[in-house]
């Protein structure tokens, strides 16, 4: 037995028939993290607590009850949640020694079920950006090339479950910042419906659009996690591939794709149909339109309220914040707000307006093909080289970077849907590439079972080049 290659639930269940220490299992993950210090993953960490909790569970007379099912079992948690025993700092240097007084209630949910906190993890700075390349806590480092991102906002969370320094991690997503990381580093990452989890203790951006969301190396862990984090007790329905109905969104979204990240989706959904998936292909313009006039206003404005509310309950004035951003794009972002530039209450309120449209839109499109769930590439392109935050080269040309990594994730967060991102297979250079699920609004469940029934027939990925080393 592996320790390292044990899911969240396979390790839950070793450590339970004690088949598997608990400090064994520890210090396993710890000699793991301690070798690939180099990827960056982490902000901060409290190894030896670890320990102390271990030895703990290995010295109690009787195995964790049922009710401590995270019983032992190390969890990494984005350094933008709350929790009082880590510093919470968003990546920014102002909150670097900022100390909540109380855990996020995610956070309380997996410690209530017998879970550790292996630390908190590197994001891109304040999780406004997609590179998690940090100007204060430095760049975090893919697993499959550690010159490429990892994507973000949520990178460390994803390069911890990837690099099996940890079996699952808590990200934060507003517009991709879970289930883009998870595709770029080959792993699975669930944004659920917005609501669905309590959002008290997060270092927000957009309170409509963020929610924590649960990653890990297989589907069945992450329903696991959704359900615990959203108290649904609920089991995954059984769901059949033969007669499941997709949507391909191919002129939206696979269009200008690169070709190799084309070639594993196309080969992922041939797989499909073989197995009797019915694959739909839409047309639907109109879900751009109204998410171009959308996402990055709705944020903008909201960000402007959340994050000087949430330095002030950290003692920090919104200056001595501001003065603490070391990214050159997250302070231009930053910036932007507080000239003539700004978004007004009229662009949010109109902003609010068209999400409401987009809303009915996807709903439509959902009942009139009788969807199971959307399914195109969670990226256009796979993890680009570190440094490139402004602009990168897709196709020959230089793109916008945030935009371009966002562009398919984007339109289904500022609906609120849930949305959940599989390993599709790996391109011709070795890289991982995402296939993306969006279920209709508060299907979450339903979507985890589709998914699941989907990752049984995918291939499954061997470890990164960094872990095999």
């Amino acid at each position: 037995m592996d320790p390292l290659e044990l899911t969240l639930l396979e390790a839950a269940a070793a450590l339970r028939t004690r088949q598997l220490g608990h400090l064994e299992y520890v210090q396993a993950l710890l000699a793991q993290t301690d070798r690939l210090t180099s990827l960056n993953a982490w902000i901060s960490r409290g190894p030896e607590g670890l320990v102390l909790q271990a030895k703990a569970f290995d010295q109690a007379s009787s195995a964790p009850s049922e009710h401590l099912p995270l019983a032992g079992i190390p969890v990494a948690i984005k350094d933008n949640i709350d929790t009082a025993n880590l510093p919470t700092s968003g990546g920014t240097r102002a909150l670097l020694a900022s100390r909540p007084q109380r855990n996020a209630a995610v956070v309380e949910r997996l410690l209530q079920s017998g879970g550790l906190i292996a630390g908190k993890t590197n994001l891109h700075e304040l999780a406004l950006g997609g590179t998690t390349n940090n100007a204060v806590t430095g760049a975090c480092r893919n697993p499959w090339n550690p010159l490429r991102i990892p994507g973000g906002s949520s990178g460390g969370s994803a390069v911890a479950v990837a690099a099996r320094m940890v079996p699952a991690a808590l990200g934060t997503d507003t517009g991709a910042s879970v289930r883009l990381p998870a595709a770029l580093c080959g792993v699975v990452g669930f944004r659920p419906s917005m609501g669905r989890y309590a959002s008290q203790g997060i270092l927000h951006l957009s309170p409509s659009k963020d929610t924590v969301g649960p990653m890990a190396r297989s589907v069945a862990d992450v329903a696991w996690l959704d359900a615990l984090l959203a108290q649904d007790p609920a089991d995954l329905p059984d769901v059949s591939l033969r007669g499941l109905r997709l949507g391909i969104p191919r002129g939206d979204f696979f269009e200008g794709a690169d070709p190799q990240v084309l070639a594993v989706i196309e080969q992922a959904l041939d797989t499909l149909v073989a197995e009797g998936v019915v694959c739909v292909t839409l047309d639907v313009p109109e879900l751009k339109q109204h998410n171009d006039a959308t996402g990055s206003t709705l944020v903008m404005f909201e960000m402007m309220q959340s994050l000087p509310a949430y330095a002030q309950a950290q003692g920090l004035s919104m200056d001595a914040l501001l003065a603490g951003v070391g990214s050159p794009d997250v302070a231009r972002l930053l910036s932007g707000q507080l000239g003539p530039a700004r978004v007004t209450a009229t662009a949010y309120a109109a902003a609010q307006a068209r999400r409401q449209k987009l809303q009915t839109d996807y709903a439509r499109h959902f009942a009139d093909h009788r969807l199971d769930a959307l399914a195109f590439p969670t990226c256009l392109m796979t993890a680009p080289p570190i440094g490139h935050d402004d602009l990168v080269d897709l196709h020959g040309q230089a793109v916008p970077t945030f935009k371009t990594l966002i562009r398919n994730t984007d339109p289904g967060s500022n609906a609120g849907l849930p949305g959940i991102s599989l390993p599709a297979g790996l391109t011709a250079e070795g890289l991982p590439v995402g296939l993306e699920l969006d279920g209709a609004l508060g299907s979450d469940r339903h979507l985890l079972a589709v998914a699941a029934a989907i990752e049984r027939v995918l291939p499954r990925l061997p470890r990164p080049p960094m872990v095999q080393a």
